[in-house]
């Protein structure tokens, strides 16, 4: 056999020569339920279940513990309080992630998120309880940035759309059954076993999936580039978490009072906020620079936007057109199951070069959505209209949200997994609180009723303070679909 190498000659082979090995036979592909990942995946999806079926559960015990707790005026932050806390947990188990490994910050999360229900589950005031909302919240960002690293440690390039559309379709069964659950437990048991009864069940999915993570995933990672990960913690990112929480907080209390005085607090908030934002995100984020920055962007612009605009529907329905809360939340349910077929199709090998192109689909669905929801302040359209409209949107919100973090992988270096996974939730749940924010007092600006109670006797909602939430949120993810041509770098 005669080779040639750069200009040099192999000679023939003689009979004393070592005959080269047959090659080897392809490797069979596994997924993610194989042997190899049975555990670690079935783990880790049950941790999200557990938060999901937690999400979706606590607003329907939440309006009864404010009550027993005579804190009905603090209501509002029992929600503010999570999601504050959960900004900082975010930056916090990014860097955590990047220099020791996801799985300290994963245990402590977890151990975080069951103490804040524990706290909250044995309140004896409304102080209290917000207290532990504000650990759980803590805890709820530290476990979601660190399962983004684990997946981007331990799971092939091949395997990770799939996990992520295993992590959407945790949400089906609890956007169904959790409120419905939690009502029954609420009245049979009391309140407080909502939120006592979630941590003993993440002992199983804890014990599966730790032993997995410590050996695929855990310790610092060796960087690509021409230095290596740093050791120790970025203090000045820690100090821009502070204020990206601190200044969040700020803003949603100046959006709750509309008056002059609450100017102050805002102009504060927006203070910490903004060079806080500039410094967490990816540099060209907010002039959706290509590649990451864009893919950022996108997740904010796609969330924030569906989520202002759907927690109005129920709303809607029970004051415009007379349905019960409970057919008005029903109207919401089937999009669990869009959201999560949409979840699968993006996962399908043969689609990965058209991702793209299902992104924009995806946007131009959650656009139509939004603004096909508000058609039922007509009495001729049927109130059914929203189910169906909303159902198309989820399904684009599936296509668009697994995909942000498929790419965002794609496009991070392994010692960077964890900056860039804080990147992309900081960006949801900071455009999640905002622009219900910003929908939120356009909507009382216009005449908007106030929830009450329970019973949801709801007085003085005007039909044009509800199309000043669903038309701005509609323009906001319309200008989405344009966001998803600068997801790649030329």
């Amino acid at each position: 056999m005669a080779l040639t190498l750069t200009g040099m000659t192999v000679s023939e082979p003689r009979d004393t020569d070592v005959a080269l090995p047959a090659p080897l036979p392809p490797v069979p592909t596994e997924s993610v339920l194989g042997r190899s990942y049975r555990a670690l995946s079935i783990g880790i999806v049950s941790v999200v279940l557990l938060i999901a079926f937690e999400a979706t559960a606590v607003g329907t015990a939440m309006p009864v513990a404010a009550r027993e707790l005579d804190g009905v005026s603090l209501y509002a932050f029992a929600f503010s309080g999570y999601f504050t806390t959960s900004l900082f947990g975010m930056v916090l188990a990014g860097q955590w992630s990047d220099r020791r490994g996801p799985l300290g910050a994963l245990t402590t999360g977890i151990a975080a998120f069951a103490a804040g229900l524990l706290l909250s589950g044995t309140a004896g005031v409304m102080w209290t309880f917000v207290a532990g909302r504000a650990v759980q919240g803590l805890g709820g960002g530290l476990v979601i940035v660190a399962l983004y690293v684990v997946v981007g440690r331990a799971y092939p390039e091949r395997l990770r759309p799939a996990i992520m559309a295993a992590f959407a379709a945790c949400w089906i069964v609890p956007s169904i059954v959790g409120p419905l659950a939690a009502g029954a437990v609420t009245e049979q048991l009391g309140w407080r076993w909502v939120f006592i009864g979630i941590p003993v069940l993440v002992v199983f999915p804890l014990a599966l999936a730790l032993p997995q993570i410590r050996r695929r995933a855990s310790g610092p990672v060796q960087g690509t580039g021409p230095a290596p990960a740093p050791a120790s913690f970025d203090g000045r990112r820690i100090r821009l978490a502070l204020g990206i929480s601190l200044g969040a907080g700020l803003l949603q209390y100046a959006a709750q009072d509309l008056r002059w005085i609450s100017l102050v607090p805002g102009v504060v908030g927006a203070a910490l906020l903004v060079p806080a934002v500039l410094g967490l995100l990816p540099r060209g984020t907010w002039r959706a620079a290509r590649g990451l920055p864009s893919v950022v962007l996108l997740r904010g612009v796609a969330s924030g936007s569906f989520v202002a605009a759907e927690s109005f529907v129920p709303l809607m329905l029970v004051t415009q057109r007379g349905l019960s809360p409970t057919l008005a939340g029903l109207s919401l349910a089937a999009g669990g199951a869009t959201w999560a077929l949409a979840s699968w199709v993006q996962a399908r090998p043969r689609l990965e070069p058209y991702r793209e192109r299902l992104m924009t689909l995806g946007m131009v669905l959650v656009a139509a959505a939004i603004v096909t929801a508000p058609s039922v302040l007509i009495d001729a359209v049927p109130a059914w209209t929203v189910a169906v409209a909303w159902g198309f949107g989820c399904f684009g919100m599936g296509l668009v949200i697994s995909s942000t973090s498929v790419l965002l992988l794609q496009l991070s270096a392994p010692e960077e997994a964890g900056a860039n996974s804080a990147a992309l939730q900081i960006s949801d749940g900071l455009s999640n609180a905002l622009l219900l924010a910003a929908g939120g007092a356009a909507f009382a600006a216009l005449g908007g009723g106030t929830v009450t109670h329970a019973a949801t006797e709801v007085s003085g909602s005007h039909p044009a303070a509800f199309a000043a939430v669903f038309l701005p949120m509609a323009a906001v993810a319309l200008a989405g679909t344009w966001v998803t041509t600068r997801l790649r770098e030329r």
